[in-house]
Formats: structure tokens, sequence, C-alpha cells
């Protein structure tokens, strides 16, 4: 019987653990998608983020679990039949490049808090996720919730301090700057790019019984992804819009705030979330491969899982090496944004929504 977290509040933080270090977890995505529209219009785009992720992660929990669709390719089956194609197509390029973003950053904060040359961060991050994909789903479900919690107090912890050294800034920006334009287009598009890591929460559905278990806690993922992310966004209004300068604002902050002990345990609660955003993606491209192992009447070789993870990472790591981090972010991820919407968005909330009402089931 799975328990009260692994029911209501797993599947958020499993979320919140793939979009983390792909996302906002330097600060450098924030900048992108927000601050365009000011301290007011850019935390009310990032409240809109958050409803549509609530929204389409009920649904899609409840279709996964309604289907037993644990692995992406006997979800997308079911929206998009047999166009499915099309999502692993677009899925793979957004793995890429979103580990590529992954790298670069572990290596930018190496470099630039320890002078250590960044292919020694991207090499411990790669071994970590080797390790983690090696034993598998139990293992990586444990890891992820854990490095989830010490995330929320490090953040936590983070804003408190910003807010004792330059609060009167961060009050300051907030009262001075109007509303700006744009935020329900970066609500959406921040949004629409970020869900296709569904793929990489579905292994943790299986836990789910009924149809409350899957709404609520696809209601619960959105904030529990979000609030990280408005912690951060509030602390960096301190030194707007300077800040839209630095290629790791999580860096100049933590150099304000001068305080050590403090810096070193927060960067390696940051280097963490890059092992877990690139843990739970490749994890979903074994699980599909898994599945079509079982199609056939086999079962995956367990050496094929931390292979494909260094695959994959070796073609990121190249990737991230030649465009790095701020270009990575501005033009990959936009481009990306629209096919997902277009592949995940509408039929979940066309096919799959039909699926679930002509379904009965409580």
């Amino acid at each position: 019987m799975a328990s009260f977290f692994q029911r209501y509040l797993l599947p958020g933080f499993i979320f919140q653990s793939v979009i983390i270090a792909g996302g906002y977890s330097t600060g450098r995505e924030i900048v992108e998608f927000f601050f365009g529209s000011g301290p007011v219009g850019g935390l009310i785009g990032i409240l809109v983020a958050m409803f549509i992720w609530s929204i389409t992660l009920a649904a899609c929990f409840e279709l996964a679990r309604m289907t037993k669709s644990f692995d992406y390719k006997t979800y997308f089956s079911q929206t998009l039949g047999r166009f499915s194609f099309l999502f692993e197509i677009a899925y793979f390029l957004q793995i890429i490049v979103t580990i590529s973003v992954v790298g670069a950053a572990a290596g930018a904060l190496l470099m630039e808090n320890y002078g250590v040359l960044p292919i020694w961060g991207t090499s411990v991050m790669m071994l970590s996720v080797g390790v983690l994909v090696f034993y598998g789903s139990s293992l990586i479900e444990k890891f992820l919730s854990a490095w989830s919690i010490l995330l929320y107090v490090a953040y936590a912890a983070f804003v408190i301090l910003c807010m004792t050294v330059f609060g009167d800034k961060i009050a300051a920006n907030f009262s001075n700057h109007p509303i700006g334009d744009g935020w329900v287009q970066s609500g959406l598009t921040y949004s629409g790019y970020n869900l296709a890591t569904i793929p990489a929460v579905l292994f943790c559905i299986r836990h789910l019984t009924s149809r409350k278990e899957a709404l609520i806690s696809g209601l619960l993922a959105g904030p529990i992804a979000t609030i990280p992310a408005i912690f951060f966004f509030v602390a960096m209004m301190g030194y707007y819009p300077d800040i839209i300068e630095e290629q790791l604002p999580v860096n100049y902050l933590l150099t304000i705030l001068d305080v050590p002990i403090f810096k070193i345990i927060f960067e390696i609660i940051l280097f963490g979330t890059f092992i877990e955003t690139g843990t739970a993606l490749i994890h979903s491209i074994n699980e599909r491969f898994a599945v079509a192992y079982e199609h056939h009447n086999k079962i995956m070789p367990r050496f094929m899982r931390p292979l494909i993870a260094v695959v994959i990472l070796f073609t990121a790591i190249v990737i991230a090496t030649e465009f790095g981090v701020v270009n990575l972010i501005k033009e990959g991820y936009g481009t990306l944004t629209y096919v997902f919407i277009i592949l995940i968005i509408l039929p979940l909330f066309t096919i799959g929504m039909w699926k679930i009402f002509k379904n009965k089931e409580e």
C-alpha cells in the first residue's frame, strides 16, 4: 500500500526535481522568461505557469493512472496514437537541450566559485546520474524526494537572508516598477516548455489508486514546483534590473550575502539539483526501453541503463561546451515550447479528457 506521501506529494516533488536544474535553480531561466514583465508582472507570470501546471498535471496523472501509462510511449499512444513518434523526436531534443543547460551550469558553477575546470563538474554529475539510473525507480524516488525537501529548506533560508540583508531594495523595486506587459505569454510559454518533462514523472504514478488521488496530486504539483521559484524571484528583485546581465544570478546574490558556510551548503544542494534533473530525464528514456523489451517478453539488461545515461550525457555536454548556458536557454527552450503545447496540452484536453470523462471509475 502506497503511503500518503507517495500518493499525494511524490509526483509533485518528482516534477519539481525534473524542472529545477534545467530551469530556475541558477536563476537564469527566471530572468529569460519573467524579468521582461517587471517585478509584479513577472511574479504574476509565475503564478500563471503554476495554474497551468496544476490543471494539466491533474488531467495527465488521471489519464496515466486510468490507462496504466507509466512510460511515455504508452502514455502518448493514448493521446497521439500513431503520431506518438512526433513526441519522441521532440522529447529527445528537449532532453539534450535541458541536460546541456544542466551540464553548462554545473561547469560554470564550479569554475566561477573554485576555478575548477568545467569538465570536472560535468564528470561528477555524469557519474552520479549513472549510479542512480543503474539502481532504478526505488532509489531515484528516494533521492529526488529527499533532495527536493532539502531544496525547500535551502531556498527558504536563502530568501530570508536576502530579505534581511537587502529587503529594502526588494520592497522598493516591487513598489517603483509598474506591471509590465507579456506576463500571460511568459507564463504560458514557460509552463508549456516545462510540461514536456511529464514523461519523467510517469514512473511514480503507479502509486496512485483512484481518481481522487490523481487529481489532488496533480493540483498540488503546481504549487510544489513553483514555490521555490517564487522565493528565488523575490530574492533577485533586490538587484533588478542589473542582475539580468549575470550568467548565474544565484552566484551574484550569494557573493553579496557573503556568508561562506551557507554559500558552500547552498552550492552543494544546487549541484544536487543538476543530478536530479539529469537522472529523472534519463530514467524516463530507460523506462521507455524497458517497456519495449517487455513487449517482446524480454527483460532490459541492467547494464543498458547507465550506458544510455553516458551516451546522452556525453552528447549533451559537447553541446553545452559549444553554446553555453545563456544561449541554450534563450534559443533552445523558446524554439521547443510551442511544439510541446501542440503535442502535449492540446491532445490531453481534447482526446485525453474525452477518455477520462468516458471512464466512470472514481
